[in-house]
């Protein structure tokens, strides 16, 4: 019994050993720093981000699909019925929560790249205004970070102000990825919805619209600042018609978060890219970025380069109901001229040089 005893004694003392040297070897591990910490937040923010716009409609309609064939069909049953009724929803000004514009993942969102907005003059509320986005990048991110989210300030800035934002009117229709992006502030690139906006929802709105569009992103590559713009004239068109002031901004860094493989004019996978956006709306890019692990993997998350918004000088425009060619092309070269002098004015400020043009197709 005393041998029993004997030994069961040297095992808990060898385990309470084993045990406390366990200990010290964690509690002398290194920490991860509160560096580290925010890098990582950052990171997931990001993540979030890119796999809610890419993912999030795709997966939800498969997934209410596959409800259809299961004993939960009342789902997706339900959930159709809702879209029925709240089909024009998105075309009237959507359903904006003020809680997920202030949510605090943007923060983080906003500071992995940074992303920043600089202000060069006032807007006042008691006008509205479209917003020309440029440039329009794989994503878009420097508009959905300014004008989307509450992180850089707009509405410190631009007080009274209610920024929206505009994208394909095919997104609203993918389940659950439409109440996402009404909840955040955006709007279908239509008539009606933009229109709406700058007519029957008071003064003090904001609608950018990223002008180039899908065509745009199939230029986008760094050290090249190109922009689809000389006969993009729906939108000074709409302007007129509604008596919305014009306001030009560009997000210098914005062609820089991916890399692209950009097909020569002719080649057929041009071809093929073209016939694609001009059927469904938007262009398939061959792009890549970083990878989750590390900086050097390739991958599908941006690269973490600065996004710098300049929102320019508003260009006063008249409300005419049925503008001529002539006055709509007036003011489009009111626009372009404006538009130049701001990306002229602040491109060395923000990593250009000022051999550095834009080009304007």
């Amino acid at each position: 019994m005393k041998t029993i005893i004997a030994a069961c004694s040297q095992n808990l003392s060898g385990s309470r050993a084993g045990i406390q040297t366990a200990l010290r070897t964690l509690l002398a591990a290194p920490w991860p720093s509160q560096r580290d910490v925010r890098s990582w937040l950052q990171l997931l923010a990001v993540l979030q981000w890119v796999l809610s716009f890419l993912l999030l409609g795709t997966v939800s309609l498969l997934l209410l699909i596959y409800l259809v064939f299961t004993s939960f069909w009342p789902i997706s049953a339900l959930y159709l019925a809702w879209i029925i009724f709240d089909w024009d929803t998105p075309e009237k000004g959507g359903r904006r929560l003020p809680c997920l514009r202030r949510w605090p993942v943007w923060r983080h969102f906003r500071d992995y790249f940074p992303v920043k907005l600089v202000k060069t003059h006032d807007l006042s509320p008691n006008h509205n205004y479209i917003i020309g986005s440029h440039p329009h990048g794989i994503l878009c991110i420097g508009a959905f970070c300014n004008f989307i989210t509450g992180s850089t300030g707009f509405g410190e800035m631009f007080p009274g102000i209610r920024p929206f934002l505009t994208t394909l009117a095919g997104n609203f229709r993918l389940p659950l990825f439409r109440e996402y992006l009404m909840s955040g502030g955006l709007c279908p690139v239509t008539r009606r919805a933009i229109g709406y906006l700058l007519s029957k929802n008071g003064t003090g709105n904001a609608v950018a619209i990223v002008i180039g569009g899908a065509a745009e992103s199939l230029s986008c590559s760094p050290g090249v600042t190109t922009l689809i713009l000389k006969n993009r004239k729906g939108f000074v068109r709409m302007a007129l018609q509604h008596g919305a002031y014009l306001v030009p901004s560009f997000s210098f860094g914005e062609n820089d978060l991916f890399r692209q493989v950009v097909f020569e004019e002719g080649s057929w996978m041009r071809s093929i890219q073209q016939r694609f956006q001009k059927m469904m709306g938007f262009a398939p890019c061959v792009f890549y970025g970083r990878g989750l692990t590390s900086v050097r993997s390739r991958g599908f998350l941006p690269y973490a380069r600065p996004i710098t918004t300049v929102v320019g000088e508003p260009v006063t425009v008249p409300k005419i109901e049925d503008p001529s060619c002539e006055v709509v092309d007036m003011y489009h070269g009111l626009y372009v001229r404006s538009l130049l002098k701001l990306f002229n004015d602040n491109k060395t400020k923000y990593g250009l040089s000022e051999a550095d043009e834009l080009r304007i197709l």
